[in-house]
């Protein structure tokens, strides 16, 4: 029986990782936790020009490099029946890039780039938080270009935007409730939808 894919959005700040890592601890062997980028020499390239500031456009395409050789170890670990758990996945692209690029239709050309390999998760877990909170949550963190706050609060609204468009696979959840209270939400959610 194929497995399930499961991904978890959200603004650097809200709670992904450790709502992802949590999911997978209580999931156990059943599921798999992977993330994008990945730590792959693709994704590893995706944080080198992050850091040397390279053109977003070019950023953009070593994301997608990236994903495209995601997918297949994702295909693969669907294929043995596992739960596929991603913290970050094409939404943080169409959000994040598209607000990154000084480009026209920015998300309209991503999506055609990425429509001959997409693979659509059965869930996605988006977390809202207001961009204040989140800023205060990662202020011990190395800033990238990404963080700060207005550019967050732009970033937030593209994701909302896209779950407006795509309610029956995005759930957005309060991302300013305590973890545990997150968890229960997320659980409640994936077993209602018979994906655990």
């Amino acid at each position: 029986m194929r497995g399930k894919f499961i991904t978890f959005e959200g603004i650097d700040g809200s709670g992904k990782t450790t709502i992802a890592s949590l999911l997978h601890k209580k999931l156990g062997s059943r599921s798999v936790l992977t993330f994008e980028p990945t730590d792959s020499w693709i994704g590893r390239s995706v944080g080198k020009a992050i850091e040397e500031g390279r053109d977003a456009i070019t950023i953009a395409l070593l994301f997608m490099a990236d994903r495209r050789e995601h997918i297949k170890e994702i295909e693969k670990w669907l294929s043995e029946g596992k739960i596929v758990i991603c913290d970050r996945f094409m939404d943080s692209t169409f959000a994040y890039q598209s607000e990154h690029m000084n480009m026209e239709n920015a998300e309209k050309w991503l999506r055609t780039v990425h429509s001959p390999f997409m693979l659509i998760p059965d869930l996605t877990f988006l977390l809202r938080i207001s961009p204040e909170k989140a800023m205060e949550r990662i202020k011990g963190r190395r800033h990238e270009a990404y963080e700060y706050e207005d550019f967050l609060r732009r970033v937030q609204e593209n994701y909302l935007r896209i779950a407006s468009m795509e309610k029956e696979r995005i759930v957005v959840i309060d991302a300013e409730r305590s973890k545990e209270e997150i968890m229960e939400r997320c659980l409640e959610i994936l077993t209602k939808r018979n994906l655990i």
